[in-house]
């Protein structure tokens, strides 16, 4: 029944938008004098066309066009009305990118002073006739906003990736709203979506068992206690699952096979606890029934499949429990025993586990682990019914009344406004019908079901004023700005007191505007700054799906990968709560480690499986994000580093000017020279260059991936690269600064702080308005930067300036 309404509604919204009418109509942008909109001829604008003359219009002309720039006929006496084709001069002239290496350039002074002019007419320019560009009407919610919101509506944490497909992404952030659109499988999700958090929030005692199944990742080495788990144990898995009703539950562990199917490692015998919010539930024995050498079913031949009539060990590892209606946190780990005998086959680190339990003598591990339920399910109140049930109608005659009220409450923060009849009267039509068919509480399962599949929840809608004319600018209304800024720093919807605000048009106050920012970054929800920011930025996403050629890295295994993202996490987190510099990302001179990490890098005295802050000593190859792991794995292929990849990492997302998209069938790296000798890597690059068709991009990644060469595939130090060879890692940025190694391009890179924090700004700027940057928002990154420069570039200085800027608070009005 829902799925027509969907399907009706959603394309309704966007015709809906050009017939909502604004109140009033209002002013756009500051006074800003005419005449400063143009920069007319005079002693420093002539001064400037003779400098353009000298050293760039020899390739950048009418008849050569090289780069698609003609400088010789651009007038420079109106900057503003090129802003498309300055702003690229600028962005080439500030990152030192021309004139190129080797061809003549001005002093240094000179070359400053003609990049400062150029910026301080285009802000003029921007100034006098703001354009914060055209953000999306229609902008739909991404698989994490809409877990968020439901998490933050509902008091409910639902896996909704099991059920929502993938989002799209553009710019490198899957919240553009361009590229945001309904698909049928999406609706097909959001319906099953809303079924199952309707279901899960009002408590619904007649829901089906169902099983959810948690796989452990089967390169995870089991051998040490796992963070989280209790002291004492080691391997397992530990699960944040939630419980929809009171109810028995079925938990289960399947222990991991080999490739043949049987259980390795139970010659002797191991006790494995199952937990429940950290209380042990059942402790189960296993193993040592059979002769040492042989797995489950096997006989103690190894070689040998399990038999099919046999019953597997772990059969009998379950547990039905009652548990309370939430999110619990189930484990299920083995308690530790001496580790002699595994320190027998293999020093610490050396093998990964995955590897190890193809032998019989090593230590079983969990696969899996599985909750299945609820039996016997029984009503009782919980953090999502006590949102839901603002009121409870203690006779029949008092449920319509008190239906309303709930979905007028939920509605008015799902929908991030207040709400209308119209609005309401769609749920209640559902909560009757629900009702007529199970009672009250089913009525409003119902209704809560349609909200979730309302577009005024699945979709931020941004209204255009009727009476202003095409490309008109405004500003945003304070409901707006409330979504935006909720978006921005949570990744979910307003809460009560920023809603209030906005209601009460207080919100755009500079004042309560800085208040609620200080408010929202402090506040645990601003980790999706985290989650969705960074790790999209800085492709700690990848991190899951690197998978290093084992053979080549054979201690490389799933804590190590977790290890890596934590380490990155920690160090934006930190950033944002203690509201430290941004140039800490570059800098840092301290950094986060667990046991496995430290012993990774070569870090003494470090012990156990949580993380802690250590300083770092002025020469260490660690600190800022150059040195982390997590950032040298993604940018390398399995079994080698990428000098390319690294180079072009740092050039997007350091420097803020990444190369264009390689040619076609570009060939691969020769890896012995025609005579048979083994080419190092610096050698392979330098063939490759040779290549008139790749030489332009790779002359500027190149220098600067390869300054990282000490680091391999996998993020260790090291002196020798893979053809043995002494390693070489000299490089130089596009303004020719040269440097030898990561702590000296790490050096090198902060001799210019303002590159690094406009590129961040940009990529913050993107995500925070949700649209790819045009050549107009440039002055604003660059009076956001200017700001900034004051503070040390403190991470809340970069928040403000973005939320404070006109293409946040302001909109261009469509044709």
């Amino acid at each position: 029944m829902l799925k027509p309404v969907l399907q009706r509604l959603v394309p309704l919204a966007l015709v809906c938008l050009s017939a909502v009418a604004a109140q009033g109509e209002p002013q756009a942008g500051g006074p800003v004098a005419a005449a400063n909109t143009q920069l007319r001829a005079s002693s420093d604008a002539t001064a400037q066309r003779a400098l353009l003359d000298r050293y760039c219009v020899t390739c950048h002309n009418q008849k050569l066009r090289i780069g698609g720039l003609a400088l010789d006929t651009i007038d420079v006496t109106n900057v503003g009305q090129g802003a498309d084709v300055w702003e690229k001069v600028v962005r080439k002239l500030r990152g030192g990118a021309m004139p190129p290496v080797g061809r003549p350039r001005p002093d240094k002074v000179t070359y400053e002073g003609l990049v400062s002019w150029i910026e301080h007419a285009l802000d003029n320019a921007a100034a006098a006739r703001p354009n914060p560009g055209r953000s999306p009407s229609f902008h739909r919610l991404n698989r994490a906003e809409y877990h968020n919101a439901v998490r933050d509506l509902l008091g409910l944490d639902v896996d909704v990736a099991s059920v929502l497909p993938p989002d799209d992404s553009s710019y490198g952030f899957d919240n553009i709203g361009d590229v945001l659109g309904v698909t049928p499988a999406l609706l097909e999700g959001y319906l099953e979506a809303a079924r199952r958090v309707s279901q899960d929030a009002v408590g619904d005692t007649t829901i089906s068992p169902e099983t959810y199944t948690y796989r452990v990742a089967p390169d995870l080495t089991q051998d040490y206690r796992l963070e989280g788990l209790p002291f004492g144990t080691r391997g397992g898995t530990l699960v944040q699952h939630n419980f929809p009703v009171d109810g028995e539950y079925v938990i289960s562990v399947q222990l991991l096979r080999s490739f043949i199917g049987g259980i390795m490692g139970l010659a002797d015998k191991h006790e494995l606890e199952f937990t429940l919010d950290g209380e042990r539930l059942q402790l189960f024995t296993v193993g040592g029934k059979k002769p040492r050498g042989g797995g489950d079913g096997d006989e103690g031949n190894q070689a040998a499949p399990p038999r099919k009539s046999a019953v597997p060990e772990d059969a009998g590892l379950k547990v039905r429990v009652a548990v309370k209606a939430g999110t619990r946190g189930v484990g299920a780990a083995f308690l530790q025993r001496s580790s002699a005998q595994l320190e027998d086959l293999r020093p610490p680190y050396l093998r990964s586990y995955a590897v190890l339990s193809d032998f019989a003598n090593g230590q079983p591990a969990i696969a899996s682990l599985a909750i299945n339920g609820p039996f016997g399910a029984t009503p009782r109140e919980t953090p999502s019914r006590r949102r839901i049930y603002v009121c409870r109608p203690e006779r029949p005659s008092q449920e319509a009344a008190c239906a309303r009220k709930i979905f007028s409450t939920l509605a008015r923060l799902a929908y991030r406004r207040p709400v209308t009849d119209a609005d309401v009267q769609p749920l209640l039509a559902f909560y009757e019908n629900g009702r007529k068919a199970g009672g009250f509480d089913t009525g409003i399962e119902k209704g809560l079901q349609r909200l979730l599949v309302s577009p005024a929840f699945l979709v931020r809608i941004e209204e255009d004023p009727a009476r202003l004319a095409p490309d008109a600018v405004y500003p945003i209304s304070d409901l707006e700005l409330a979504s935006r800024l909720s978006f921005f720093l949570w990744s979910s919807i307003p809460d009560d007191e920023l809603l209030a605000a906005a209601e009460q048009g207080r919100l755009r106050k500079p004042a309560v505007l800085q208040q609620h920012v200080q408010r929202m970054l402090a506040d645990a929800r601003s980790r999706a700054l985290v989650a969705n920011f960074a790790g999209q930025w800085l492709y700690l996403r990848n991190i899951p799906t690197a998978r290093p050629d084992t053979q080549i890295f054979p201690d490389f295994d799933d804590n190590l990968r977790q290890a890596f993202r934590r380490e990155t996490e920690l160090l934006f987190e930190t950033i944002v709560h203690e509201d430290r510099s941004a140039l800490d990302l570059l800098g840092a001179r301290y950094t986060f480690v667990n046991e496995r990490l430290a012993r990774h890098y070569g870090l003494p005295n470090i012990y156990g499986s949580h993380f802690r802050r250590i300083p770092l000593s002025d020469d260490s190859v660690r600190g800022g994000l150059l040195g982390q792991g997590s950032i040298l794995t993604v940018t390398s292929y399995p079994d080698r580093t990428s000098p390319v990849q690294r180079g072009k990492w740092i050039l997007e997302n350091i420097l803020g000017s990444g190369p264009p998209p390689p040619p076609p069938d570009v060939p691969a790296l020769e890896e012995k020279a025609p005579d048979g000798k083994v080419l190092s890597m610096r050698e392979r690059m330098d063939q490759h260059r040779a290549n008139p068709v790749c030489a332009t991009c790779h002359a500027r990644m190149d220098p600067v991936g390869l300054s990282l060469e000490n680091f391999d595939a996998v993020g260790r130090w090291r002196d020798r690269g893979e053809s043995n060879t002494a390693i070489d890692a000299t490089g130089t940025l596009p303004d020719g600064a040269s440097f030898n190694g990561p702590r000296e391009l790490r050096a090198a890179l902060l001799e210019h702080p303002a590159i690094f924090v406009n590129t961040l700004t940009e990529k913050l700027l993107t995500y925070a308005v949700g649209r790819g940057l045009e050549y107009y928002d440039a002055p604003t990154v660059r009076a956001i930067v200017r700001e900034a420069s004051g503070t040390g570039y403190r991470f809340s200085t970069l928040v403000a300036g973005i939320v404070n800027s006109p293409a946040f608070q302001m909109r261009a009005k469509g044709k």
